[in-house]
């Protein structure tokens, strides 16, 4: 069996190649029903789970357990208001955060004293906080203002780079397909979507797009003027040149996310921490799949009428015609 290193040697000379231009529309019909199929998921589950946040309501943290769990929190809750559907974690080893719907304080201090009867510590463990919406509409605000902004800029920084506008095309359909799946995952899985999981779906788009300009950078060298070979080909064999390098830079990547990952969300406790990694955490992933898969079949799919126009004009230039 050959070597990573020789497979890698292989694409790059052209002497293995995988099908990603001539397949395209293969390739692009995975990406069209994996969407579809996280979009199907997270409507079929009651669609997605936002944080208290996004929603108001209240929150209770019980602190200086000898050990955390989530037995009985929920029952404690309901015991006071019943209608109520509690979301508990635990937050490191000795801390639980309960999450409930707005309620008013005398319900409030009910639920510190169910909780401090529950955990059996003093009601002044069990901390109280009320989180009211606008805080979260105003992040979804900014944010969506953000991403649009980054789209717009990074549209006008492509054309200007590349000398095309399809390459900011297909790197927004690239950029597009990475935040959908991110987002899918969350809602069919059911992870709850947080503001820093939100600043994680914006920060995965940096990393998209830097694996797809690699990507492009090296199809703009191949499709040259004065480069031999056809323009499709030569595109697939830039990809290939370039699938070694995009995987071990997403392994690079990976790796140290999924370490703060493990941190945050298992030692530590920490909420932010772990919503941020895990968005990062697949978005990277999906980042280096879409850049490869998505970006490039795109890209060839738009520029395959200059072919068909090559192929015309050629037998013109053969007869000595003047186009």
């Amino acid at each position: 069996m050959a070597s990573l290193t020789t497979i890698g040697n292989e694409l790059y000379t052209g002497e293995r190649s995988l099908p990603v231009v001539p397949k395209r529309k293969f390739w692009l019909a995975i990406a069209a029903g994996i969407l579809i199929l996280l979009a199907l998921g997270t409507v079929l589950r009651g669609g997605f789970v936002f944080g208290i946040e996004f929603t108001g309501g209240s929150e209770f943290r019980v602190s200086g357990l000898q050990q955390s769990s989530v037995e009985g929190a929920a029952e404690a809750v309901e015991s006071v208001v019943p209608d109520s559907e509690a979301r508990v974690a635990t937050l490191g080893a000795d801390t639980v955060r309960v999450q409930t719907d707005a309620v008013t304080e005398e319900q409030a201090a009910e639920i510190r004293a169910a909780l401090a009867e529950t955990y059996g510590v003093e009601t002044g463990e069990v901390a109280l906080s009320f989180v009211g919406p606008s805080w979260g509409q105003d992040v979804t605000r900014q944010s969506l203002q953000a991403l649009v902004t980054f789209l717009v800029l990074v549209s006008i920084v492509l054309a200007v780079y590349f000398r095309t506008w399809k390459m900011s095309v297909a790197a927004l359909a690239s950029l597009a397909f990475d935040l959908l799946v991110t987002a899918g995952v969350y809602g069919i899985i059911g992870f709850e979507v947080t503001p820093a999981a939100v600043i994680g779906f914006l920060t995965i788009l940096g990393y998209s797009l830097y694996d797809t300009v690699v990507v492009f950078d090296k199809v703009r060298e191949n499709t040259a003027p004065g480069t031999s070979g056809g323009l499709l080909d030569n595109i697939n064999l830039a990809v290939n040149q370039t699938i070694v390098r995009s995987i071990n830079t997403s392994i690079v990547a990976t790796l140290p996310i999924a370490s703060i990952l493990f941190i945050g969300a298992l030692l530590l406790g920490a909420g932010t921490l772990r919503d941020i990694s895990l968005a990062l955490f697949i978005g990277t992933i999906v980042g280096t799949w879409s850049s490869i898969f998505v970006a490039a079949p795109v890209y060839a799919w738009l520029r395959q009428g200059d072919t068909i126009a090559a192929e015309a004009i050629k037998p013109q230039r053969e007869r000595g015609a003047v186009v």
